[in-house]
């Protein structure tokens, strides 16, 4: 089997931590498997270089800078592995076997990735590479970096690239918990879980694997979160099913659009509870809600619209910070979920852009970590949809 393993900061955070990582991956070897090494700089170190930085520095120096933490984390688990009598070399940004590499506008480069990622893999057989997460170069060999997570980034990408059986996420938790075990009492593992599920959970909070690495997974690819007490890389932890797709829907029904405006609307505790706690004890639900300065906006049924005014008018009267409530009927919703969504630069403003040219007026767009909702007249729901499926395929 073919096995990508990241150690994150915490695996990594003392010589005896350095020990039980080593100690993980000459077993997997020595049981006959293919192991590729990705690594984070030990503890805190990235953030610490990042404190220290004190100074104006651009962005090719800094990059050099804080590359130091993956560099020694990357000597250390070579060093430890060569003492078991493991074939191992340590890779990073300017090795000649070096795969990560960044274009101009500092994305990955998946062709020329994939290319070097796959003669990396040919040369498994026998050998751990000891690759520095987090880092690449571009094409003129200086050094940069794949953001905050760039680690877990590194080790998908590199699994999916290199036809990997599994990558494994040694971390510093039991998997993904039913709960914050520091927090909660109880808090147990979770053997199976979506994408989907883990990807809205890390975007909360969540420190369990960083969104922008499941990009990267594919349906044949495993991934699977361990703790780095655990010591076994081939067994245990959560299991990450499934892979992102981007999804787009066209709302069924036509929706109203509610808005009630009040100058005083920010500086009053509970106004948001107040009007949504009235439809809700009407029997309305809300579709989707936004919120501005001096304004609160709700989106239900047009078939519920009268009755929705009605409830929030009798708000409005009753209450101070309120003026007026109107009604925009006969609107479309259409969604857009998942895929690359999240990680993507200028989604939001490519899909108005291209409405824009259409001629198709866009009343509200609400989004969220993982979907993006854009709001248009109900008659202008087919070109809507054929437009923005366009932009995505």
């Amino acid at each position: 089997m073919r096995v990508v393993a990241k150690f994150g900061g915490t695996s990594l955070g003392s010589g005896s931590r350095v020990n039980r990582a080593a100690d993980s991956v000459a077993a997997a070897v020595e049981a006959g498997h293919e192991i590729a090494v990705v690594v984070s700089a030990m503890g805190s170190t990235t953030d610490y270089l990042l404190r220290e930085i004190q100074f104006e520095a651009d962005e090719a120096d800094r990059a050099e800078i804080v590359s130091m933490g993956e560099r020694t984390s990357a000597r250390m688990v070579k060093a430890a592995l060569s003492a078991r009598g493991v074939d191992a070399t340590f890779l990073e940004p300017g090795s000649e076997h070096w795969p990560v590499v960044t274009d101009s506008r500092g994305e990955v480069d998946v062709e020329e990735t994939t290319r070097r990622a796959q003669a990396l893999a040919d040369q498994l057989d026998g050998m751990v590479p000891i690759v520095t997460g987090f880092l690449a170069e571009d094409h003129a060999g200086a050094v940069t970096t794949l953001g905050r997570g760039g680690s877990d980034t590194t080790a998908v990408m590199l699994g999916n690239y290199m036809s990997a059986d599994e990558v494994v996420i040694v971390t510093d938790v039991e998997g993904v918990m039913t709960g914050d075990p520091r927090v909660v009492e109880g808090a147990r593992n979770v053997a199976k879980i979506s994408v989907d599920e883990l990807r809205n959970l890390s975007f909360r909070g969540a420190e369990v694997i960083a969104p922008s690495a499941l990009n990267y997974k594919t349906t044949d690819l495993s991934v699977r979160v361990v703790h780095y007490q655990h010591g076994d890389l081939l067994q245990g932890g959560t299991h990450i099913e499934g892979t992102f797709e981007t999804l787009i829907d066209l709302q069924e029904e036509p929706l109203a659009c509610l808005t009630v405006a009040g100058r005083a609307i920010r500086n009053r505790p509970g106004i948001l509870a107040a009007l949504s706690g009235a439809l809700s004890e009407a029997d309305i639900n809300i579709d989707a809600a936004a919120s501005g300065l001096d304004s609160v906006t709700f989106y239900v049924y047009s078939r519920e619209s009268t009755e929705a005014e009605t409830v929030l008018h009798e708000r409005v009267i009753n209450e101070d910070a309120l003026s007026s409530v109107t009604v925009d009927e006969e609107v479309a919703a259409l969604r857009v979920t998942g895929g690359e969504l999240p990680t993507q630069s200028g989604v939001v403003q490519g899909m108005i852009e291209t409405l824009a040219d259409e001629r198709i007026a866009v009343h509200d767009v609400i989004t969220s970590a993982t979907s993006v909702a854009v709001f248009v007249d109900w008659d202008d729901r087919e070109q809507a949809l054929s437009v923005i499926q366009d932009t995505f395929h």
